[in-house]
């Protein structure tokens, strides 16, 4: 596989390995103490009581993606978890889908998830 497939998301398979940490402290950046803007938050479900923090954070108009690799879809603790998320999704305004079967994409107000790819 070329440069280019990788970078453009080429057929073949995909591990861990092939992804870098980056350490943030190694950028120069620079963010307002009052920014009031939405961030994307990252998380993981690993039970039920995962999701108060996400509800919370989709309630301050952050965008999450939560990693749900130690579920399966069939699960019935998912199912409530996955139900409990679309009702909030709901009643924000926002969105909600799941990638695969490792992630869901939670989106605050007047964010919407688009179902085609690029």
């Amino acid at each position: 596989m070329g440069l280019m497939d990788k970078l453009m998301g080429g057929t073949g398979t995909r591990s861990t390995d092939e992804y870098v940490e980056l350490d943030l402290d190694d950028f120069e950046t620079e963010v307002e103490s009052d920014a009031s803007g939405m961030q994307v938050r990252i998380a993981s479900i690993g039970g039920q009581q995962d999701v108060i923090a996400i509800k919370d954070a989709i309630y301050d108009g952050d965008l999450v993606i939560a990693d749900i690799t130690r579920h399966t879809t069939s699960d019935r603790t998912m199912e409530h978890i996955t139900d409990e998320l679309k009702q909030v999704a709901r009643e924000v305004g926002g969105d909600i889908v799941q990638k695969d079967d490792d992630q869901l994409i939670i989106t605050p107000t007047d964010v919407t998830i688009s179902r085609t790819k690029l």
